[in-house]
């Protein structure tokens, strides 16, 4: 072997050997976590619940408090799973806003911070913020990340796919049951429910493993602070148009509505719909029909989300402008709030 061959294989086998300490620490940091059986409120660094029989099928919405250093898993409109976790410490806040899950990776690394492990990703934004596991000393400490317990990372990396809302949030609300009677901003005729329904009912969300999607996660943003509706599918912008909201200068609040189902009773839609703030304990306006009502958008918008109505579909209304500044990536949307 020559002798630069020779310093390669050498140099690669040191790399490989403290990239498996690596991750040995990562595994090693995480021994403490344990599955308990507590209020969210009394876990410590490590412990977290996870029950998902509770509901065991429906639409799943992760929401992480930063001031709790919690993340909440619902499913279905019930949380089905807790977790203590480590956000980004000063200097490397954790934005807040809404996220989807843009990419999974079971074993990936770090291209920033010197291939570190980063076991269990979920991608939140393409500038490197993502749920992974990782060291969790009971305080932020992270570049930007939100860790997790080891073997909790595993189990909601079998349950998220591409598409998976995420709200990372200062202040929060559960989940709570929203049924609008009528189609997703603009009402429609009777006779036409059917076709809604039928159209819903013959899809069924997104696939955990997202190579296999029969059904590409849909996202719609309204934006009263330009008055823009887009829809994305995949992650492209697929329908763009203008947000028609009735009383204009009245507050939407920051929303996310997700899809469940269509409501025969009430001929509409049935959505589990969450309120959030990037401010602590600051006041939150309440999700609930009255705000969809408000809402409406060009045809061109309404007809896009009509064809790709599906279990899953996310919904987000905000007063803030919906701009390439707010995106994770050109092709992709992001409303975030970073600290003044």
């Amino acid at each position: 072997m020559s002798s630069n061959r020779w310093h390669f294989s050498r140099r690669k086998a040191i790399a490989t050997g403290l990239m498996g300490v690596l991750i040995s620490a990562v595994a090693g940091r995480n021994t403490l976590a344990q599955l308990v059986n507590k209020p969210p409120n009394e876990l410590a660094p490590g412990e977290y619940t996870w029950h998902p029989d509770r509901a065991p099928s429906g639409p799943l919405t992760i929401i992480v408090s930063l001031p709790d250093q919690r993340v909440y898993v619902f499913r279905n409109g019930i949380r089905i799973a807790t977790s203590t976790c480590s956000t980004g410490k000063p200097g490397h806040i954790t934005p807040t806003g809404v996220f989807t899950i843009l990419q999974k990776d079971r074993h990936h690394h770090s291209s920033t911070y010197n291939e570190a492990p980063m076991p269990n990703m979920n991608r939140l934004t393409w500038s490197g913020v993502a749920l992974h596991a990782g060291n969790l000393p009971g305080y932020p400490a992270s570049h930007g990340c939100v860790r997790l317990p080891l073997e909790f990372s595993d189990l909601l990396f079998g349950v998220t796919h591409v598409g998976t809302p995420v709200i990372i949030a200062n202040n929060v609300t559960q989940p709570v049951d929203v049924v609008h009677p009528g189609m997703v901003l603009s009402q429609y005729a009777e006779h036409e429910f059917d076709d809604v329904s039928k159209g819903i009912k013959n899809k069924v969300l997104p696939s955990t493993a997202h190579e296999d999607n029969k059904v590409p996660p849909v996202s719609v943003v309204i934006s009263r602070g330009d008055f823009s509706a887009k829809v994305f599918e995949s992650g492209k912008v697929i329908a763009q148009g203008k947000a028609y909201i009735k009383d204009p200068s009245m507050p939407l609040g920051s929303h996310m509505f997700t899809l469940v189902q269509a409501h025969g009773e009430r001929q509409g839609l049935q959505w589990h719909a969450v309120a959030f703030s990037h401010d602590a304990g600051g006041d939150i306006t309440s999700a609930d029909e009255a705000l969809i009502k408000r809402v409406t958008a060009d045809p061109n918008v309404i007809e896009a989300m009509k064809v790709r109505m599906h279990p899953g579909l996310v919904l987000v209304l905000t007063d803030k402008p919906a701009s390439h500044e707010k995106h994770s990536d050109p092709n992709f949307v992001v409303m975030t709030d970073q600290p003044t």
